[in-house]
């Protein structure tokens, strides 16, 4: 039986990070993937999405070359040739990623592992290798949700997981696609075919589209999908799906009203739940609630030897989040203080334009009494924003009425997933909108766009028409 300070079970982001920061610590460890590693972020979630998408807003970009002086032919895509470009940004950062790991002297183990004991983890090698880990840590990931819905067991109904493994998955999708979920999967891959000229309808049970999302920025991309050709039915509840003369036929009903609309292919994108078949022996069980592994605010389990982080435990599903808490429990394992501060997790959406939140909402700050002043720049009035020929777009920030310190931002627009870090590095130290407004950004830039924003708040902005008083 091999031993070690730290056995690391799921190689995605917030596993390898775990692995590699625990052996950077001086901790023996091992780290177990039953498939490739980088996890689902990486394989099959969010490096061949914006890959796709990058792909998506070149094609879309081409059609609108008249605008920049631009002429091109028959300008076409190949989906097979996009789903290639895509394979090889994983396998490069895959590559990567395998170097680091040899590189730090981790035991790496392409294996399927059941934990046995408090330290005992059994790998299906055939001859039941076991392993004795002093701590282990959980990091097995997410897989994509399926609803005991009629009819998802159909042909060409299919999963994000599913479609970006699969080139074979896109051959339909030159004709139409019902995507089942307006979240963050759903408007992604959304914006992808649209943009492609694939005829797209957006079925989401909740009263909008991106329903944990601010509202503002829910409604204007709704306004944006619309104007693409995008068909979006909200508080709809699907009910079954049928196959009539090789079509798919999605039955729903909304506001009482039972609606179907055809399809030849349908995306089941409503969300992930943690992924944890497999992962116990017989006899031995974690504290779980709705399928999740419960853990304390150092990751620890109801086992005391046994850590969890990432989408496993539910709390916040995002790859940043569980790579940042991956290197909070190496450091906790290690006997150390953790070295990220996790209570700000900017949330990202790709879509064009891209949006982006950290912080409070306006809507959380009134159900939270806490009083909050607002600024607010449309970039159509940023320079950068119209070299480039964006959409309308906004950056929105919150500070507290009384203190000034700033509390939130939502941005929906160019580069919105990079400007956002200015904000969570704003939240994190407490800076107020004075200091954030002292800050010289460089022009033209789509940053200065922050300026306006900042300065908004105060009624100070230079390129806004003068607030009434």
């Amino acid at each position: 039986m091999k031993q070690y300070q730290l056995i690391v079970i799921g190689a995605g982001p917030g596993g390898y990070e775990a692995a590699i920061r625990a052996a950077q610590l001086g901790l023996s460890t091992a780290l177990v993937e039953r498939r490739q590693v980088g996890g689902t972020c990486l394989n099959r979630g969010c490096i061949p999405t914006k890959a796709m998408l990058h792909s998506a807003q070149l094609y879309r970009d081409a059609s609108r070359f008249d605008l920049f002086g631009l002429h091109t032919e028959n300008t076409t895509f190949s989906w097979s040739k996009v789903h290639d470009r895509k394979q090889e940004v994983v396998e490069k950062l895959r590559t990567g990623i395998e170097q680091l790991i040899r590189a730090n002297k981790i035991d790496f183990f392409n294996n399927s592992a059941s934990i046995l004991s408090a330290h005992d983890v059994q790998l299906d090698q055939g001859d039941e290798t076991h392993l004795y880990g002093e701590n282990i840590l959980i990091a097995t990931g997410s897989v994509p949700a399926r609803p005991p819905i009629p009819g998802l067991s159909l042909p060409n109904v299919i999963t994000s997981d599913e479609l970006l493994e699969d080139p074979s998955c896109t051959q339909h999708l030159e004709q139409e696609i019902l995507i089942i979920g307006g979240g963050v999967i759903g408007v992604e891959f959304a914006s992808v075919f649209s943009s492609f000229g694939c005829k797209v309808t957006i079925v989401e049970a909740m009263e909008r589209i991106l329903p944990t999302m601010d509202r503002e920025i829910s409604q204007s991309l709704s306004m944006t999908l619309k104007k693409r050709g995008v068909e979006i039915y909200t508080g709809a509840m699907v009910e079954k799906l049928e196959q009539e003369n090789g079509k798919l036929i999605c039955h729903f009903t909304q506001k009482g009203t039972a609606q179907s609309v055809p399809a030849a292919q349908v995306l089941v994108a409503i969300g992930r739940r943690p992924n944890t078949e497999g992962l116990f022996g017989e006899g031995f069980q974690l504290e779980m609630e709705r399928g999740r592994i419960v853990t304390d605010e150092h990751f620890r389990t109801s086992v005391d030897s046994i850590y969890a982080i990432g989408d496993v435990t539910a709390k916040i599903q995002l790859a940043h989040m569980a790579s940042a808490q991956g290197i909070c429990a190496a450091h906790i394992i290690a006997g150390k203080e953790p070295p990220i501060q996790l209570n700000t997790v900017p949330g990202c959406i790709y879509t064009d334009p891209e949006i982006a939140s950290v912080g409070l909402t306006e809507e959380e700050a009134k159900q939270q009494s806490i009083p909050v002043k607002k600024g607010k720049f449309i970039t159509t009035g940023n320079g950068r924003s119209l070299i480039d020929e964006q959409e309308r777009g906004f950056i929105k920030i919150l500070a507290h009425k009384d203190t000034d310190v700033i509390l939130g931002a939502q941005l929906m627009c160019s580069r919105a997933t990079d400007l956002v870090s200015e904000f969570s590095t704003a939240i994190v130290n407490g800076l107020t909108v004075s200091q954030l407004a002292s800050v010289i950004r460089p022009h033209p830039t789509f940053c200065e766009a922050i300026t306006e924003a900042v300065e908004d708040v105060h009624g100070m902005a230079i390129h806004l028409a003068p607030k009434k008083r």
